[in-house]
């Protein structure tokens, strides 16, 4: 089983003999109160949206690995990406670790519970800003394959050969709403047809610590539920790829190895309307 998730107590642990690069994706301002000592501050791990263009997606790759090489963080830096809690930021602390994924960075891991559990544990925080050496972080071909573009996923429809999954909110899935930022934020409601769904909170159960991803047998018990080919390669869409990541980091975590996200998702689909969408009622 892949180990992208750290716990607490084991982070704690290694908090003083461990060389990690320690990634707040909060908001600015929540990162400035107060933070994880040591921590960085990356929010655009969370707002930063893309296409799924060629010159879209080699965009964003360039503004993540300038992003990373700014903090001092290289390929091979291990990097550990937090949140305030495992629901309370759509999954942007597991979009940071798909995100570094993507461009290559080789090891990669996400603080289970977020930052309300290691105050909860008494983990070290303050509010100082660390000094960062700039580096270079070089990009190569590696993780290109974990985003598939709309294309892609257009020859994909009604196409058996793959599972698409959608992990938005109930009130997107029936189309009463076209996004977490509004109701008619995007232009179109709906869904991509023949997908299959799986609401991201599916992959989580409440803890006396907050929302923790479940255990590998009852993430697989979930994707039983509705029918999921384990042998098929998932095809991941939300809204802009950061729900789609908190899947992407449990369904790896339950051993499933042959997942990518479609990364412009619904946000994207909408605002083209030659792309096909279906409606409540017609799957």
């Amino acid at each position: 089983m892949s180990q992208i998730l750290i716990e607490v107590d084991e982070l704690m642990n290694e908090f003083n003999v461990h060389d990690y690069v320690i990634v707040d994706t909060r908001s600015p301002e929540e990162y400035a109160l107060c933070h994880i000592e040591g921590a960085v501050n990356i929010h655009d791990i969370f707002t930063y949206l893309s296409t799924s263009t060629k010159e879209g997606l080699i965009e964003m790759r360039q503004h993540f690995a300038d992003a990373f090489g700014k903090m001092g963080i290289t390929q091979a830096t291990p990097v550990i990406f937090y949140e305030e809690g495992m629901n309370s930021g759509y999954g942007q602390s597991c979009r940071g670790h798909y995100m570094a994924e993507y461009i290559g960075l080789q090891t990669s891991r996400v603080l289970h519970g977020g930052f309300s559990a290691w105050r909860q544990a008494g983990g070290p925080v303050n509010d100082i800003v660390p000094a960062t050496t700039p580096v270079a972080f070089s990009l190569t071909s590696e993780g290109i394959d974990l985003i598939v573009d709309k294309n892609q996923v257009l020859a994909a429809i009604n196409n058996d050969d793959v599972t698409l999954l959608d992990v938005r909110d109930v009130d997107e899935w029936i189309g009463q709403s076209s996004s977490p930022y509004g109701k008619d934020f995007a232009p179109r409601k709906g869904r991509l047809p023949g997908a299959k769904w799986l609401e991201w909170y599916r992959m989580m159960k409440p803890t006396p610590l907050g929302p923790r991803m479940k255990s590998p047998a009852e993430i697989r018990a979930e994707c039983e539920n509705i029918g999921l080919d384990f042998n098929k390669p998932i095809w991941l869409y939300c809204f802009k790829g950061a729900r789609t990541s908190n899947t992407y980091v449990a369904l790896k975590q339950a051993g499933f190895t042959k997942v990518a996200t479609y990364f412009g998702s619904w946000n994207e689909w909408s605002r083209d309307p030659s792309l096909p969408i279906e409606h409540v009622g017609t799957h």
